[in-house]
């Protein structure tokens, strides 16, 4: 028997709303199957289960505020055998009561039969804010319908779209609440030392252009992936850059998962992971960040996307940014930060020549590293991206 609790998808996470089940009692279940839909303050999530079986018993219904480690479900595992379990099971909720279904008989309306009576103006009018005549009775000569009409409908139909109005700024309002508490919290618990370098970035956007005019236009790399993945190489080499503060000592990480943070369309800022990062071509890594760039804004990220991260890459080099130095999302341990590339001055054999160059910088937790480890990470990043063809 398994019991499936609420995970914790982010450090500033305390409880997820239930949407819905993906999967229902009897149904078998796999491991890394999608077996819920839960809504936190950043983004609706896509839950995984982490052991195979079939479902027991829903614990939870739709709709449900669920605190992190609740048990919402019981799972028989393969190969075990049955155990009685007895558990508190959430009461369905109430439903309303439904009134009595009131039967009449269709009647044929003039209106039904004749051309809609309307003014040029309230035709005009209902087209642009989006009113079906049809639906508005008129009160002009012989039910003509005017341009008052129209407005008295749209004032009537309002309400329904504050609403939808409303929750949209709530939900975007308890985000940037939850990022504010979750930097807070960083800037007040680690102590971050913060490091930059200039990297010039004429081999890497050479080697870009060249390759990219060998590929069809769908196969293109952005030079963002090239950033990505020189840094999840580089923490081959550095390692204690890649680990997570918890319980109030350092957990180094073996798998490398780079989060990519990703502005949301709303406002409002998620960083999921890339699994695996060191251990994708340049081509998977393109796939799997335009993949994870739309799930992220259409709110289908996976629990173990959010929850996975053991390094945060931002890049703010398309919003003219020249250098960002960003806030550790706790339990993570570092943060790398990329600004744009711009042509500057740049000694090469004893000459000034104009080359794109990049400010990289690191922000990073001295209580699991020092400087000197900062620096010869962000010095092993720019040499990787020397050699472009190589990553």
């Amino acid at each position: 028997m398994s019991i499936f609790v609420m995970p914790k998808l982010g450090a500033d996470m305390s409880e997820g709303k239930l949407i819905a089940w993906r999967r229902s009692v009897g149904d078998a279940v796999t491991r890394g199957e999608i077996i819920a839909d839960v809504e936190t303050d950043k983004a609706d999530i896509e839950v995984e289960v982490f052991t195979s079986g079939v479902i027991e018993k829903l614990l939870v219904h739709p709709g449900e505020m669920v605190p992190i480690g609740t048990p919402m479900a019981i799972i028989h595992e393969e190969g075990k055998p049955l155990e009685a379990v007895v558990m508190k099971e959430s009461p369905p909720p109430e439903q309303p009561a439904q009134p009595s279904p009131v039967v009449t008989a269709p009647v044929q309306t003039t209106r039904a039969v004749e051309r809609l009576r309307i003014s040029p103006a309230a035709k005009n009018l209902a087209k642009e804010i989006g009113i079906d005549p049809a639906s508005v009775t008129g009160t002009g000569p012989g039910g003509r319908i005017t341009r008052e009409d129209i407005e008295r409908a749209a004032k009537a139909k309002a309400p329904a779209a504050e609403t939808i109005t409303d929750r949209q700024a709530d939900k975007q309002s308890r985000m940037r609440q939850a990022i504010a508490a979750a930097m807070a919290r960083s800037k007040r618990e680690i102590p971050h030392y913060y490091l930059s370098t200039s990297i010039d970035m004429s081999h890497a956007m050479t080697w870009l252009a060249e390759e990219n005019l060998r590929r069809p236009v769908e196969d293109r790399l952005l030079y963002g992936v090239l950033l990505i993945k020189a840094v999840a190489l580089a923490l081959r080499e550095a390692p204690e850059l890649n680990s997570l503060w918890s319980d109030g000592k350092v957990v180094q990480q073996s798998a490398i998962h780079v989060g990519v943070a990703i502005s949301l369309r709303g406002g409002g800022l998620i960083a999921p992971a890339l699994h695996n990062t060191d251990q994708q071509s340049l081509d998977q890594l393109m796939k799997n960040f335009l993949d994870l760039v739309r799930r992220a804004r259409a709110g289908t990220l996976r629990g173990s996307e959010v929850s996975d991260p053991t390094i945060t890459v931002t890049s703010l080099g398309e919003m003219g940014v020249e250098t960002v130095f960003g806030i550790i999302y706790p339990p993570q341990t570092a943060i790398v930060g990329f600004g744009k590339v711009a042509q500057r001055p740049w000694v090469v054999e004893g000459q000034v020549v104009a080359r794109p160059v990049m400010q990289a910088s690191l922000s990073a937790d001295h209580r699991v590293t020092d400087g000197h480890k900062g620096g010869l990470f962000l010095a092993t990043v720019d040499r990787l991206l020397q050699k472009p063809e190589s990553l």
